[in-house]
């Protein structure tokens, strides 16, 4: 997991966990994703692009 750093408060993003997309969706063509009280969507399109939808 990515830190802040103490000086601006920016994310360090040299430290931040690389997840493959495949460990994500499971075989799938979308995931939901619960961040908070929100649920977002995660889809892998026909031409291999994921986007990301609140």
């Amino acid at each position: 997991m990515a830190d802040a750093s103490p000086v601006d408060g920016r994310l360090d993003v040299t430290r931040a966990e690389e997840v493959d997309s495949v460990r994500l969706l499971h075989g799938q063509r979308e995931v939901l994703i619960r961040h908070g009280s929100e649920l977002y969507r995660l889809r892998h399109t026909r031409n291999d692009k994921l986007i990301l939808t609140k």
